[in-house]
């Protein structure tokens, strides 16, 4: 009577589990430290795209709370390469434009704004006077946060009213100061708040056009014309501005849209994104190194304990499962450690910087990812050596 070999238990999913966590807990210094590196890796990555995204988010915010719809027009260049001119009905000839909403402008002052008459007219702080139409701010959208707009009175008065980084740099936060323009005193009415979508304005100290005409010899040409229109005529406005502006030489107008310039700077930062990931990989490919070393060093130590397995009854497969199980559950660690400090860095970095906090939902789905594929990978060659060891050489080392 042939006698029948007894066919191996199985392992359920819960005792691989169980034997792969009994493995790690026998050495928790070496575990420790090969986690470590795996959540580094994914803490940067998590970190980077974390940090990315609440910027993003922040930019697109302010996108849609400054709008899109202003458009702004400067002179180009002549033909001889010469700085051409907008015409002194430039401003009355956009307002005429049908989807236009509103529109004011903007002319540079030839003259410095200094805290007094003793400083040096070369000592500017590269702040920019510029005359105003008393509607620049309604069109802007801007606001002040110290005394007031120029209206009806002021505007043709000896006033100014400055730009935030203008009273930054002339140490002015408050109004009733005297500031020196055009060889005599003009008294601060107001200071504004930030700009982003007219950087040009919040370094500039603003009069109104009869005053700048009056006091300071401004020649009454605008240089800058801003306008809003609805948002979706705002490409058909752009296109009939410069005939509308200069009609005889509609090549020396130069039109614009500033929130491109926010834009960019989004995809500039995604651009800036992939060059940290690609770190952040190559940290998490030295996590997955030390997770193999790890996983290596364990087969040598642990080879009585593999050879007593076998002669138990465990089969190649089983040994080789255990220690894969192993290499996934120390990967898992680190990774899930990883992705809880990126998303810390990420919720206090932003919110230091008064951004609303994003972690995109599929950067922890590929932190997972990633995880169990170095896990896989860094655990598969340690497993299939274990399970290669005759169980007669394992149990005979010493």
């Amino acid at each position: 009577m042939t006698r029948q070999r007894p066919a191996p238990a199985r392992l359920g999913p819960s005792d691989v589990l169980r034997t792969g966590a009994a493995g790690l807990r026998t050495r928790p210094a070496q575990v420790v430290l090969s986690a470590l590196g795996i959540a580094i890796g994914i803490a940067t990555m998590i970190a980077v795209l974390g940090i990315s995204s609440s910027s993003r988010e922040q930019l697109l915010r302010q996108l849609d709370r400054l709008g899109t719809n202003l458009l702004t027009v400067a002179p180009g260049q002549t033909m001889f390469g010469e700085e051409a001119k907008l015409p002194v009905e430039a401003l009355g000839m956009v307002r005429r434009i049908g989807p236009v909403r509103t529109a004011s402008a903007t002319g540079t002052v030839d003259t410095t704004i200094r805290r007094t008459d003793r400083i040096p007219k070369a000592v500017t702080g590269g702040i920019a006077v510029q005359a105003a139409t008393a509607d620049l701010l309604t069109t802007l959208e801007g606001r002040v946060v110290t005394g007031a707009w120029l209206n009806a009175a002021t505007e043709a008065r000896p006033a100014v009213v400055l730009g935030a980084k203008a009273a930054e740099r002339l140490g002015i936060s408050r109004t009733g100061v005297q500031v020196w323009m055009g060889e005599r005193w003009f008294s601060v009415v107001g200071v504004l708040g930030p700009m982003p979508l007219a950087p040009e304005i919040e370094r500039s100290a603003l009069v109104g056009f009869p005053a700048a005409e009056k006091y300071l010899g401004f020649d009454g040409h605008p240089t800058t014309v801003y306008e809003r229109s609805a948002e979706e005529s705002v490409e058909a406005v752009r296109a009939v501005l410069p005939r509308t502006v200069n009609p005889e030489n509609p090549e020396e107008v130069t039109v614009s849209r500033p929130s491109d310039a926010l834009a960019a700077r989004a995809a500039a930062a995604s651009a800036f994104t992939n060059l940290l990931l690609g770190l952040g990989a190559v940290a998490l490919l030295v996590g997955g190194v030390g997770v193999a070393n790890t996983m290596v060093i364990s087969v040598l130590e642990r080879r009585k304990e593999i050879g007593l397995r076998r002669s138990l009854g465990a089969t190649r497969g089983q040994v080789r499962l255990q220690f894969l199980a192993e290499s996934l559950l120390l990967s898992a660690l680190g990774g899930i450690a990883g992705a809880v400090l990126g998303g810390l860095a990420t919720a206090g970095y932003a919110l230091s910087r008064d951004w609303p906090p994003v972690v995109p939902a599929w950067a922890f789905a590929g932190a997972v990812g990633a995880t169990l594929v170095i896990g896989t990978l860094a655990g598969l060659y340690p497993a299939m050596r274990a399970a290669r060891l005759s169980p007669t050489v394992a149990l005979a080392t010493t």
